[in-house]
């Protein structure tokens, strides 16, 4: 009992990219019974009723996992600031794009308990190099993966599925997919 141990239908989850992947990550935490709140875009003006404002998604999750795709307008989105206004026990999950975090900045949150802990499947840079602030972290509450859910048979089999099905779709003059 040297952790405490949280229940996960007490704990509100931010979602910050809502495509496929955010909305399957939140059914999960549905699941669990717990809240969850999905943010708006980043700067937005106006904010919809399904949506919560980005700085109030900071301010209130237990758990912000990201899932939204690396644009200009989203490189850096977690860095001082925005780990400054995350809860102190809080914990941030990027499976989505390193380049989202700030890792000197998340060094930073974890050793000054800004923020409680980070579980991170990406780095800014892949294969990963020397110098990164995460790589030399030592913490107990920072876990890293090596980006490889891809590897798996079935894994490599729906992208190659998916690509089939998209040139198809393409030659047939329909649209398949949509970039965001």
């Amino acid at each position: 009992m040297a952790y405490p141990i949280r229940e996960l239908s007490a704990m509100t989850l931010g979602i910050v990219g809502y495509g496929n992947l955010g909305k399957g990550v939140a059914d999960a935490a549905r699941a669990f019974g717990m809240e969850v709140i999905v943010s708006a875009r980043p700067g937005a003006n106006a904010v919809d009723d399904t949506r919560v404002a980005f700085d109030e998604v900071l301010q209130r999750s237990d758990i912000i996992s990201l899932h939204c795709p690396l644009t200009d307008a989203t490189i850096g989105l977690f860095g001082e600031a925005e780990f400054k206004k995350m809860k102190s026990d809080a914990i941030l999950i990027n499976t989505a794009r390193g380049g989202l975090v700030d890792s000197a900045a998340l060094v930073c949150a974890l050793q000054n308990a800004e923020i409680a802990a980070a579980a991170l499947d990406v780095l800014p840079q892949e294969p990963p190099v020397e110098g990164d602030p995460l790589l030399d972290y030592d913490g107990p509450n920072l876990m890293m993966s090596p980006h490889i859910a891809w590897a798996s048979n079935e894994a490599r089999q729906a992208a190659v599925d998916q690509l089939t099905a998209c040139i198809v779709a393409f030659l047939a003059g329909e649209e398949l997919n949509r970039v965001v």
